[in-house]
């Protein structure tokens, strides 16, 4: 048996975890420099607010109904999410966390001890909400394809409560019947579209497809999703999240920006977020993607980027900010207000498969870089870098709404006055 555990409006939920004055108010959450909303809560998704709609087309709607408006704030959701998966890990000993508010587990030998898994799945809720105070919805099946579907109907479908269990053929057909594609897992709408040509509308009617013709008409991958809808395990942990082929770090600026330092900043700052994600996933980039641009509604529209390609593999934060460094007068161009800037590394390769050249030493100091994850993954975020991506704060995003980094900044720490 295999669970999926996945918080609630996970972003607006942390957001009441540690004001309870709002925990009965409408919440949403808005993305870099206060763009859009990407974060609903249950109370406000009564009210009908788009999610990912532009923030000043709803603004009038959000003070209409008095909704609690606040900056998207990474360092609280980074840190809620370690503490949740932490609590979700002790119910099983196989975890595997799929993102930053989602987590599968697998119940291998489990079924002569868990008589009940909707009492085991409300356990896991209490739980979670006793020491985190946030709300998670429960979803078992056979395989992960179905833990997912249960997950969905837990969260979204009437009658569940938080908790749904697929464990038979009267619960899996109830559930898929009331599932559209788009819904499944690995489908999306795009695909759903072309499924719905096929008369294909439910996860139901793509559970009743035959697996090869499938695989014929689209891909592997809904030959396997069809096998799982049908209880047949075909996903491993590896098939469950590949490693990523691109690694991206891009943001607008909260204001444009011409001063040169500022710009370098910024670029040497997404360079130190994408070697760390190459590290992380065991990966070496090739090429380095880098751009810098105005706004595209600008009179005069600018956009300025360069490949450098490397003598040989790496992630290795300083080589990248080398590279930065070294093709920074092709991006800057004096007079012109930046607006958004980014980095990219591609061609990568699997650091367990690279062969190293013989004529090319790599300029990689793999012991710093472990120590630098090691400090920041203990300590937090930031706390070492390099230098270069302090030199000027002034290209950082707007994020007027932001509430306290309760949990990682000292002077923010809740205080409790006894009288």
């Amino acid at each position: 048996m295999y669970a999926l555990v996945d918080a609630v409006a996970f972003y607006a939920s942390a957001e009441k975890v540690f004001d309870p004055a709002i925990r009965s108010k409408p919440v949403v959450v808005l993305t870099n420099n206060d763009g859009c909303v990407c974060a609903v809560c249950p109370i406000a998704r009564r009210l009908n607010i788009p999610k990912f709609g532009p923030y000043f087309k709803v603004k009038h709607l959000l003070e209409q109904h008095k909704v609690v408006v606040r900056s998207s704030n990474y360092e609280l959701y980074a840190d809620l999410s370690a503490k949740m998966m932490n609590v979700i890990g002790r119910f099983c000993d196989t975890q595997y966390i799929y993102s930053i508010d989602e987590s599968f587990l697998h119940f291998n030998g489990y079924t002569p001890l868990i008589q009940n898994w909707h009492e085991y799945g409300h356990t896991i809720r209490r739980t979670v909400w006793r020491e985190t105070k946030l709300p998670v919805g429960v979803g078992f099946g056979p395989t992960p394809t179905l833990a997912k579907a249960a997950n969905h109907a837990a969260k979204k479908l009437s009658g569940f409560d938080g908790v749904a269990v697929i464990n038979n053929e009267q619960s899996r057909q109830a559930i898929l019947q009331r599932m559209s594609c788009a819904d499944i897992w690995g489908i999306g709408k795009r695909l759903a579209k072309k499924l719905n040509i096929m008369n294909i509308h439910t996860a139901w009617d793509l559970a009743q497809q035959n697996p090869k013709t499938m695989r014929r008409a689209f891909s592997v991958v809904v030959e396997r999703t069809v096998s799982e809808l049908n209880g047949v395990a075909c996903l491993t942990w590896d098939d469950v999240r590949q490693d990523k082929r691109e690694i991206y770090s891009t943001r607008s600026f909260g204001e444009r920006i011409s001063e040169p330092t500022a710009l370098k900043t910024a670029l040497i700052n997404h360079v130190t977020t994408v070697a760390s994600k190459l590290r992380g996933q065991r990966s070496l980039a090739k090429q380095l993607y880098i751009f810098a641009a105005t706004g595209k509604h600008e009179d005069r529209y600018c956009k300025k980027s360069f490949i450098y390609k490397f003598a040989t593999p790496t992630n290795d934060t300083c080589v990248m900010a080398n590279a930065v460094s070294e093709v920074f007068t092709h991006i800057y161009q004096p007079g012109v207000r930046f607006y958004k800037c980014g980095v990219g590394a591609l061609e990568l390769t699997s650091v367990q498969y690279q062969q190293t050249d013989l004529f090319s030493q790599s300029a990689d100091n793999p012991k710093l870089m472990q120590c630098l994850d090691t400090i920041n993954n203990r300590y937090g975020k930031g706390i070492l870098t390099l230098a270069s991506s302090k030199l000027n704060q002034g290209w950082h995003m707007n994020r007027d709404y932001l509430s306290p980094q309760y949990t990682t900044r000292w002077h923010d720490i809740p205080q409790i006055h006894c009288k």
